[in-house]
């Protein structure tokens, strides 16, 4: 049997003992939980910020967390500037993440006219899915016009390239000049766009939509050529093939391959590096 302080400091040694691997468990199981963490810096509050307050540089800073925990509507290091100048519809902590909702919007402000140019009108079509390939279109894009339409002599269904090269001011409420991270996630989806045009033009437009069914195509920023004559397709065009073997014929000699990382463009058959 122990004796006098023998059991006293026993007690503490075993308690030491427990504490140290008591830690040490916890510990270990902080780092197996932060095992495949990489940490991404986001903009935080560098101070108090109360409502209304327009922010500044100097009040923010930036702080590293977790990528798991970072979303879209967090402000990155890189889209400060963007938030510099705006003022905070909440009140902010330090530390507090900053997020794109906590901010006004200069969305609101934003006015499609000053954008389009003089003796051009802006007109609005609807554009969803398929016809607006795929939601891919993007404001400052350029894009040819399909309509299809019955055939009033022979009530034969055709489809014909209507305008050529027409540029897209918006789509649904973004412009080019939009700042696109101070707009919800959900507004950036769009049902319609809106197109940069002649006042004939948009004539025109205006009754083809009434008449027929319109189909967009996107084109590279860098293709500006307007074909002077254009065919239509028919269901003639469809049945003899005829058409459609010319165009291959064209497609072949005229647009790039790309097959990996190399790119070759095919000139009548024949491949130049």
């Amino acid at each position: 049997m122990l004796k006098g302080k023998a059991p006293l400091v026993v007690a503490i040694v075993l308690a030491v003992v427990a504490a140290f691997i008591v830690q040490r468990v916890i510990s270990n199981k902080e780092q197996e939980a932060r095992k495949g963490w990489n940490l991404t810096p986001v903009i935080v509050a560098a101070v108090d910020i109360p409502e209304g307050t327009t922010i500044s540089m100097e009040m923010m800073s930036r702080h590293m967390i977790p990528e798991q925990f970072v979303t879209s509507s967090v402000v990155k290091p890189e889209s400060a500037n963007f938030i510099d100048g705006q003022k905070v519809l909440v009140p902010l902590q330090q530390g507090d993440m900053l997020l794109w909702s906590q901010f006004e919007t200069s969305k609101a402000a934003e006015r499609l006219s000053t954008i389009i140019q003089k003796k051009g009108r802006a007109l609005t079509i609807d554009a969803s899915g398929s016809k607006a390939v795929g939601g891919w279109l993007r404001p400052n894009d350029h894009i040819d016009i399909i309509g299809s339409f019955k055939d009033p002599n022979t009530n034969e269904q055709m489809a014909v390239t209507l305008m050529q090269n027409v540029m897209i001011l918006a789509t649904g409420k973004i412009t080019g000049t939009t700042n696109i991270n101070m707009v919800p996630e959900s507004d950036r989806n769009y049902s319609n766009v809106s197109l940069l045009l002649l006042p004939e033009e948009a004539e025109i437009l205006s009754l083809a939509t009434q008449l027929g069914e319109l189909t967009f195509t996107l084109r590279n920023p860098e293709d500006i050529d307007v074909q002077e004559e254009r065919g239509r397709a028919t269901m003639q065009t469809l049945l003899t093939g005829e058409r459609i073997k010319a165009l291959q014929k064209q497609r072949t000699t005229s647009i790039q391959i790309i097959r990996g990382a190399e790119q070759k463009m095919q000139f009548g058959g024949r491949a130049e590096e």
